[in-house]
Protein backbone atom coordinates (compact mmCIF):
# COMPACT_ATOMS: atom_id res chain seq x y z
CA UNK A 1 0.00 0.00 0.00
CA UNK A 2 1.29 3.45 -0.90
CA UNK A 3 2.30 5.82 1.88
CA UNK A 4 -0.60 8.33 2.13
CA UNK A 5 1.82 11.04 3.22
CA UNK A 6 3.74 10.78 -0.03
CA UNK A 7 2.62 12.99 -2.93
CA UNK A 8 1.54 11.21 -6.07
CA UNK A 9 4.11 11.01 -8.85
CA UNK A 10 3.27 11.39 -12.49
CA UNK A 11 4.01 8.40 -14.65
CA UNK A 12 7.39 8.63 -16.29
CA UNK A 13 8.57 11.46 -14.05
CA UNK A 14 11.41 10.78 -11.64
CA UNK A 15 11.50 12.15 -8.13
CA UNK A 16 14.57 14.32 -7.41
CA UNK A 17 15.75 11.66 -4.99
CA UNK A 18 15.41 8.64 -7.28
CA UNK A 19 18.43 6.43 -7.72
CA UNK A 20 21.71 8.13 -8.51
CA UNK A 21 20.05 11.56 -8.34
CA UNK A 22 20.38 11.51 -4.56
CA UNK A 23 23.44 13.35 -3.30
CA UNK A 24 25.91 10.97 -1.61
CA UNK A 25 26.33 11.69 2.10
CA UNK A 26 30.07 12.32 1.65
CA UNK A 27 29.27 15.24 -0.67
CA UNK A 28 26.77 17.00 1.59
CA UNK A 29 27.58 20.37 3.09
CA UNK A 30 27.57 20.78 6.87
CA UNK A 31 24.10 22.35 6.86
CA UNK A 32 22.77 19.51 4.71
CA UNK A 33 24.30 16.90 7.02
CA UNK A 34 22.54 18.50 9.98
CA UNK A 35 19.26 18.42 8.07
CA UNK A 36 19.77 14.76 7.16
CA UNK A 37 20.59 14.00 10.79
CA UNK A 38 17.35 15.60 11.93
CA UNK A 39 15.37 13.60 9.38
CA UNK A 40 16.90 10.27 10.40
CA UNK A 41 16.60 10.98 14.13
CA UNK A 42 12.96 12.01 13.71
CA UNK A 43 12.12 8.82 11.78
CA UNK A 44 13.89 6.64 14.33
CA UNK A 45 12.07 8.41 17.17
CA UNK A 46 8.70 7.81 15.51
CA UNK A 47 9.57 4.18 14.84
CA UNK A 48 10.64 3.63 18.45
CA UNK A 49 7.26 4.90 19.65
CA UNK A 50 4.92 3.30 17.14
CA UNK A 51 6.77 1.03 14.75
CA UNK A 52 6.63 1.05 10.96
CA UNK A 53 3.14 2.52 10.63
CA UNK A 54 4.08 5.49 12.80
CA UNK A 55 6.77 6.63 10.35
CA UNK A 56 4.67 8.82 8.07
CA UNK A 57 6.79 11.09 5.94
CA UNK A 58 4.74 14.20 6.64
CA UNK A 59 5.26 13.56 10.36
CA UNK A 60 8.98 12.96 9.81
CA UNK A 61 9.24 16.25 7.91
CA UNK A 62 7.35 18.12 10.62
CA UNK A 63 9.38 16.58 13.47
CA UNK A 64 12.66 17.34 11.71
CA UNK A 65 11.60 20.88 10.74
CA UNK A 66 12.11 20.40 7.00
CA UNK A 67 9.72 20.73 4.09
CA UNK A 68 8.35 17.48 2.69
CA UNK A 69 9.85 18.31 -0.70
CA UNK A 70 13.23 18.82 0.94
CA UNK A 71 12.97 15.44 2.66
CA UNK A 72 12.53 13.79 -0.76
CA UNK A 73 15.86 15.24 -1.86
CA UNK A 74 17.49 12.98 0.71
CA UNK A 75 15.28 9.90 0.87
CA UNK A 76 12.82 8.20 -1.45
CA UNK A 77 10.63 6.58 1.19
CA UNK A 78 10.35 5.77 4.87
CA UNK A 79 11.92 2.39 4.13
CA UNK A 80 14.90 4.26 2.71
CA UNK A 81 15.29 6.28 5.92
CA UNK A 82 14.95 3.26 8.19
CA UNK A 83 17.49 1.20 6.25
CA UNK A 84 19.86 4.19 6.35
CA UNK A 85 19.43 4.18 10.14
CA UNK A 86 20.16 0.45 10.15
CA UNK A 87 23.37 1.07 8.22
CA UNK A 88 24.49 3.49 10.91
CA UNK A 89 23.68 0.92 13.60
CA UNK A 90 25.65 -1.75 11.74
CA UNK A 91 28.65 0.54 11.37
CA UNK A 92 28.65 1.22 15.11
CA UNK A 93 28.27 -2.49 15.84
CA UNK A 94 31.09 -3.25 13.42
CA UNK A 95 33.43 -0.79 15.15
CA UNK A 96 32.50 -2.17 18.59
CA UNK A 97 33.15 -5.73 17.40
CA UNK A 98 36.51 -4.77 15.93
CA UNK A 99 37.47 -3.13 19.22
CA UNK A 100 36.25 -6.08 21.31
CA UNK A 101 36.12 -9.25 19.18
CA UNK A 102 34.01 -12.16 20.42
CA UNK A 103 35.99 -14.45 22.67
CA UNK A 104 35.97 -18.22 22.72
CA UNK A 105 38.13 -21.25 22.21
CA UNK A 106 36.20 -22.52 19.19
CA UNK A 107 34.57 -20.93 16.14
CA UNK A 108 31.19 -22.01 17.50
CA UNK A 109 31.81 -20.22 20.80
CA UNK A 110 32.81 -17.04 18.99
CA UNK A 111 29.89 -17.20 16.55
CA UNK A 112 27.45 -17.76 19.40
CA UNK A 113 28.73 -14.72 21.26
CA UNK A 114 28.71 -12.65 18.07
CA UNK A 115 25.08 -13.42 17.23
CA UNK A 116 24.02 -12.89 20.84
CA UNK A 117 25.50 -9.39 20.64
CA UNK A 118 23.98 -8.75 17.21
CA UNK A 119 20.56 -9.93 18.35
CA UNK A 120 20.69 -7.82 21.51
CA UNK A 121 21.62 -4.81 19.37
CA UNK A 122 18.72 -5.40 17.00
CA UNK A 123 16.02 -6.17 19.54
CA UNK A 124 16.79 -3.72 22.35
CA UNK A 125 14.43 -1.23 20.66
CA UNK A 126 11.62 -3.59 19.60
CA UNK A 127 9.40 -1.18 17.66
CA UNK A 128 12.33 0.24 15.72
CA UNK A 129 13.69 -3.26 15.02
CA UNK A 130 10.35 -4.45 13.65
CA UNK A 131 10.11 -1.36 11.45
CA UNK A 132 13.60 -2.02 10.09
CA UNK A 133 12.88 -5.70 9.43
CA UNK A 134 9.74 -4.72 7.52
CA UNK A 135 11.72 -2.16 5.52
CA UNK A 136 14.37 -4.73 4.58
CA UNK A 137 11.65 -7.02 3.25
CA UNK A 138 10.08 -4.24 1.16
CA UNK A 139 11.44 -5.64 -2.11
CA UNK A 140 12.59 -2.26 -3.41
CA UNK A 141 15.65 -2.41 -5.71
CA UNK A 142 17.52 0.41 -4.00
CA UNK A 143 16.74 -0.99 -0.57
CA UNK A 144 18.10 -4.34 -1.77
CA UNK A 145 21.33 -2.62 -2.79
CA UNK A 146 21.75 -1.19 0.70
CA UNK A 147 20.91 -4.54 2.29
CA UNK A 148 23.55 -6.19 0.10
CA UNK A 149 26.16 -3.86 1.61
CA UNK A 150 24.89 -4.80 5.07
CA UNK A 151 25.41 -8.48 4.21
CA UNK A 152 28.97 -7.78 3.09
CA UNK A 153 29.73 -6.15 6.43
CA UNK A 154 28.19 -9.05 8.31
CA UNK A 155 30.12 -11.55 6.19
CA UNK A 156 33.51 -10.17 7.15
CA UNK A 157 32.48 -10.07 10.82
CA UNK A 158 31.39 -13.70 10.69
CA UNK A 159 34.56 -14.77 8.88
CA UNK A 160 36.54 -12.98 11.58
CA UNK A 161 34.69 -15.07 14.19
CA UNK A 162 35.39 -18.28 12.30
CA UNK A 163 39.09 -17.48 12.12
CA UNK A 164 39.41 -15.86 15.51
CA UNK A 165 41.01 -12.73 14.10
CA UNK A 166 39.93 -9.07 14.29
CA UNK A 167 38.51 -7.50 11.16
CA UNK A 168 40.23 -4.76 9.20
CA UNK A 169 37.84 -1.80 9.13
CA UNK A 170 40.07 -0.03 6.62
CA UNK A 171 39.51 -2.73 4.00
CA UNK A 172 36.79 -2.03 1.40
CA UNK A 173 33.62 -3.95 2.28
CA UNK A 174 33.39 -5.24 -1.30
CA UNK A 175 36.79 -6.89 -0.97
CA UNK A 176 36.62 -10.69 -1.01
CA UNK A 177 36.41 -12.04 2.52
CA UNK A 178 37.35 -15.56 3.55
CA UNK A 179 37.39 -18.80 1.64
CA UNK A 180 34.45 -19.94 -0.46
CA UNK A 181 33.32 -22.27 2.35
CA UNK A 182 33.56 -19.50 4.96
CA UNK A 183 31.60 -17.11 2.75
CA UNK A 184 28.90 -19.73 2.21
CA UNK A 185 28.66 -20.36 5.93
CA UNK A 186 28.34 -16.63 6.55
CA UNK A 187 25.58 -16.42 3.93
CA UNK A 188 23.60 -19.28 5.47
CA UNK A 189 24.00 -18.01 9.03
CA UNK A 190 22.83 -14.54 8.07
CA UNK A 191 19.74 -15.98 6.42
CA UNK A 192 18.96 -18.11 9.48
CA UNK A 193 19.44 -15.04 11.67
CA UNK A 194 17.17 -12.83 9.59
CA UNK A 195 14.47 -15.51 9.31
CA UNK A 196 14.59 -15.97 13.07
CA UNK A 197 14.44 -12.20 13.62
CA UNK A 198 11.36 -12.11 11.39
CA UNK A 199 9.85 -14.83 13.57
CA UNK A 200 10.61 -12.77 16.67
CA UNK A 201 9.11 -9.68 15.03
CA UNK A 202 5.95 -11.67 14.31
CA UNK A 203 5.68 -12.88 17.90
CA UNK A 204 6.60 -16.52 17.21
CA UNK A 205 9.37 -16.69 19.81
CA UNK A 206 11.33 -14.50 22.27
CA UNK A 207 14.51 -12.67 21.29
CA UNK A 208 16.77 -15.18 23.08
CA UNK A 209 15.56 -17.89 20.68
CA UNK A 210 17.08 -16.01 17.72
CA UNK A 211 20.69 -16.52 18.79
CA UNK A 212 19.91 -20.09 19.88
CA UNK A 213 18.62 -20.96 16.41
CA UNK A 214 21.71 -19.50 14.77
CA UNK A 215 23.89 -21.51 17.16
CA UNK A 216 22.11 -24.71 16.11
CA UNK A 217 22.71 -23.91 12.43
CA UNK A 218 26.38 -23.11 13.08
CA UNK A 219 26.89 -26.29 15.12
CA UNK A 220 25.51 -28.38 12.28
CA UNK A 221 27.81 -26.75 9.71
CA UNK A 222 30.84 -26.99 11.98
CA UNK A 223 29.93 -30.49 13.14
CA UNK A 224 30.19 -29.36 16.74
CA UNK A 225 27.68 -30.21 19.48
Amino acid sequence: MADPSRPARRRGRRSPSDGAARVPVARLAASQLKRLRRIVDAAVGLAEKGGFEAVRLRDVAEASDVALGTLYKYFRSKEDILVFALREEVERFEAATAARPPEGRTPLDRLTQFFERATDGMTRRPHFARAVIRSIAAGDHEIATQVAAFHLRMTRLIVGCLRGVPIDLAAPIAEATGSERESRMAFVLQNVWFASLAGWAGGLHPAKTVAEQVRVAASLMLNQP
